[in-house]
């Protein structure tokens, strides 16, 4: 594949031998003109670590047109450089499970999936088994080959919505790429308490909370984050919200929220804000078992044929039948 911006090309030929490598042909950019190799392909091939690509080229799986280099090598843009990568890099408890999944599009490169709320996309600590990733693992057992079995993005376990799935290294590779470049849209409906009156934009880095470290929060020190939202209706002392993510960083929507005073309805981390409502709407709202956020837009750009293509998800039946009974309460 050739990219026209940067006169990058992938070429990565999978191989059926014991060992499950992939040969990965690129040509370096030359806005990375000037840098060590190690740290040039770390913004080439940002799915790998600088750790990892250290350690594949100390193992001598990376040629630089055609000879054995170091980490320290310039480059000067324009090299051709291969690499013999293992991209099979889950853990052993990373199993297929033949858990159902809603996948909406799927092609030689691609699946889009509609996740539900209450699945953990990525096994993690607590959450080893029952995931997406295990579902995908089974649904296409050669995602094993692919890091993180072809997740480009995550959804928090009780947001539902939807995701892209590469099935191919290059698909991924060309996937991420545009998440950095923002070229990826994402929006979500989000439901927040009290009556927001313009619509906004909040650009506030975010990181680990300084107590409390299950949680995220506004931190000077964190990463670069941006939400932009849109008012689509206000309903008896709630917003509802389209919100687009410039930026992809954990909770980022719901902690944007709450750091301008409208925390989303139901969500159990980030807490609640009292409002001047009747018992009827407050226990409704009370009841509601999880965070209302749905990724229902979806928008990129083909990794195979640079076409712009799209997905819309309705609201799911718990987001409808809240706001149903929000609309109706007195």
């Amino acid at each position: 594949m050739t990219t026209k911006k940067e006169s990058t090309y992938y070429n990565a030929n999978s191989q059926q031998s014991r060992s499950a490598e992939e040969v990965l042909e690129l040509k370096i950019p030359q806005k990375y003109a000037g840098l060590r190799l190690d740290q040039a392909l770390t913004h080439i091939l940002p799915e790998n670590s600088r750790n990892r690509i250290q350690a594949w080229i100390i193992a001598k799986r990376i040629t630089v047109d055609d000879i054995e280099v170091n980490s320290k090598k310039k480059i000067w843009g324009g090299e051709k450089v291969k690499i013999k990568c293992t991209v099979n890099n889950n853990k052993i408890k990373n199993i297929p499970e033949p858990i159902q999944l809603n996948i909406i599009y799927e092609d030689q490169s691609i699946l889009v999936i509609n996740k539900p709320a209450g699945m953990v996309v990525h096994p993690g600590n607590g959450n080893w088994q029952g995931t997406m990733l295990n579902g995908l693992l089974h649904y296409f057992p050669n995602l094993k080959e692919i890091p993180r079995a072809g997740i480009v993005h995550r959804l928090d376990k009780n947001t539902s919505g939807l995701l892209v799935v590469a099935k191919t290294l290059k698909a991924q590779i060309n996937l991420v790429r545009q998440l950095q470049s923002r070229t990826m849209k994402r929006d979500y409906f989000a439901l927040v308490h009290g009556n927001i009156e313009t619509n906004g934009q909040v650009n506030a880095p975010i990181g680990r909370h300084p107590v409390h470290r299950v949680k995220m929060a506004i931190n000077k020190n964190g990463k670069h984050a941006h939400t932009s939202y849109l008012i689509k209706e206000q309903i008896n002392g709630y917003t509802i919200l389209q919100c687009s993510l410039d930026t992809g960083r954990t909770h980022q929507i719901r902690v944007h929220m709450l750091s301008i005073g409208h925390p989303l309805v139901g969500d159990p981390v980030y807490g609640t804000k009292p409002q001047k409502v009747s018992p009827e709407i407050r226990e409704l709202i009370s009841n509601f078992p999880r965070q209302a956020l749905h990724a229902e837009y979806l928008e990129l750009i083909h990794p195979d044929n640079n076409q712009k293509i799209t997905w819309q998800s309705e609201l799911p039946k718990d987001i409808n039948e809240l706001l149903h009974k929000l609309r109706t309460a007195s």
